[in-house]
């Protein structure tokens, strides 16, 4: 997903560079403003873009939700050599929703370069036609981008920069191998990019890092945990289920992720939830790539306040206004930790972190509270656990040609609502989700289904 606040903004860093950047950096810093909404730098991302001045590769440590995708995406985009059908750079993530995040900023920004997006669950044949054209940036999941390879599909042999996001999870045991093999078929890096929010002990030597700078900005977590109250919730029973479900009842109403360490905890978590009243939405490795992509759209949208999910979700989601975070379980070390709370509190934003404790639980050392939590007694359902806010599924998306226009003329020619009334249009290559007001939707849809959207007849369900 793309956030609209990328940069921090703290009075004493807004620094406008308009004035003083080269035509490409004018034109990059001009599209940063004009598809992204940002008019500004933090010092982070500035101290990016000058280090590219200097040689070597650059190695980035910077807290979670401070901006990091801009600061390596800028100076990245600096370096590239005008468009010529050759495969110039290459970003790689370790997950799926990450890459997505990252494509979707590269390609508003990146303006005359062709940009393509590979990653499990997605369609290969497209994948495959988007690679027929060569194009100047891949973003992509080591595993993918090895699959492309070995087919043919793709020569990253010319490349000349690299850059690893989130590279304490790229480069553990699990995609050791595959990046090794990766480096294999890319002789000619000029440069690598690494970034992250925590340091691994050592960079493995197949990455051939030369001259090496790292800059490090993770001192800056200090604001970010001023702008965190965490706080302890004690659950009398060793089945925290009951305490969860008070505790979303109690806290003040807004976006709420709750990590639990297991998929078939996170599936039990959200049934009990759901069956209670909940909006709220689903997200683990176990679900297919679609079902993926609508949990996290479905919560992006209003319709669901709450998403369950696993510590998968606690990298590469850029969603706004995530205004609290809840450990179902304990997470399993400091950087878990780090990163399931890098959900909320970004940009400038405040967030509030509960942690649930069963009765024989001891709390690690890393973890400190600001106070204790006591949980209501009360057994009301409150509305705010309820979304006014549903969606509508289309079953055709940009590969038939369909765009966000033709989706909001179409409803509100059709729907019985107006295009005000119409929320956030979440558009993929081969479905479209809609959010609506709840109160109308299956009123919409009863409206739109009989009719051709663009001549083409289009399956249009109600969703939440």
């Amino acid at each position: 997903m793309i956030s609209r606040k990328l940069c921090k903004f703290a009075p004493q860093q807004v620094i406008t560079i308009l004035f003083f950047a080269t035509v490409k950096e004018k034109e990059i810093l001009s599209n940063i403003k004009a598809k992204l909404g940002i008019e500004s730098l933090n010092e982070m991302q500035l101290e990016m873009t000058r280090s590219i001045n200097e040689r070597g590769d650059l190695v980035l440590l910077s807290p979670t939700g401070s901006g990091k995708t801009l600061a390596f995406i800028i100076p990245l985009l600096k370096e590239l050599h005008e468009p010529g059908g050759r495969l110039q750079a290459v970003i790689i993530a370790p997950s799926r929703e990450l890459v997505i995040q990252i494509f979707g900023i590269v390609r508003n920004i990146a303006t005359g370069h062709k940009v393509s997006c590979c990653y499990g669950g997605h369609s290969v044949a497209d994948e495959r036609q988007s690679l027929a054209v060569v194009p100047s940036i891949i973003v992509s999941t080591p595993g993918r981008l090895l699959d492309h390879v070995n087919r043919g599909h793709i020569d990253i042999t010319g490349t000349r920069l690299l850059v690893l996001d989130e590279f304490d999870k790229s480069l553990e045991l699990g995609f050791h191998d595959e990046m090794k093999r990766v480096l294999r078929h890319m002789p000619n890096l000029s440069r690598r990019y690494l970034t992250s929010a925590t340091m691994i002990d050592e960079f493995p030597d197949f990455l051939r890092l030369h001259r090496e700078r790292i800059i490090n900005f993770l001192a800056e977590k200090r604001e970010l945990d001023s702008r965190l109250t965490v706080q302890c919730v004690r659950s009398d029973a060793k089945d925290k289920l009951e305490a969860a479900l008070s505790l979303l009842r109690s806290i003040e109403p807004g976006r709420t992720i709750v990590f639990a360490n297991h998929r078939e905890s996170a599936e039990r978590i959200h049934g009990f939830l759901t069956g209670h009243g909940v909006s709220a939405g689903l997200y683990h490795g176990g679900l297919d790539q679609q079902e993926r992509e609508m949990a996290v759209t479905l919560f992006d949208n209003g319709t669901n306040l709450v998403l369950v999910t696993t510590d998968l979700g606690s990298r590469g989601l850029d969603i706004a206004d995530v205004t609290s975070i809840i450990h179902y379980h304990l997470p399993g070390s400091r950087e878990i930790y780090t990163h399931r709370n890098g959900r909320t509190a970004r940009v400038s934003a405040n967030g509030n972190v509960y942690v649930l404790l069963g009765p024989t639980e001891k709390v690690p050392e890393y973890i400190t509270f600001d106070n204790d939590f006591i949980l209501s007694r009360a057994t009301e359902q409150p509305a705010r656990l309820q979304s006014d806010v549903a969606s509508i599924y289309f079953n055709a998306g940009k590969k038939e040609k369909i765009s966000r226009g033709d989706i909001v003329g179409f409803i509100a020619n059709n729907g019985g609502i107006t295009a005000q009334e119409i929320g956030q249009i979440s558009l993929h290559d081969h479905y479209a989700i809609v959010a609506v007001p709840r109160a109308g939707c299956n009123a919409v849809v009863a409206r739109l289904a009989p009719l051709k959207i663009k001549n083409k007849r289009v399956r249009i369900t109600p969703l939440g």
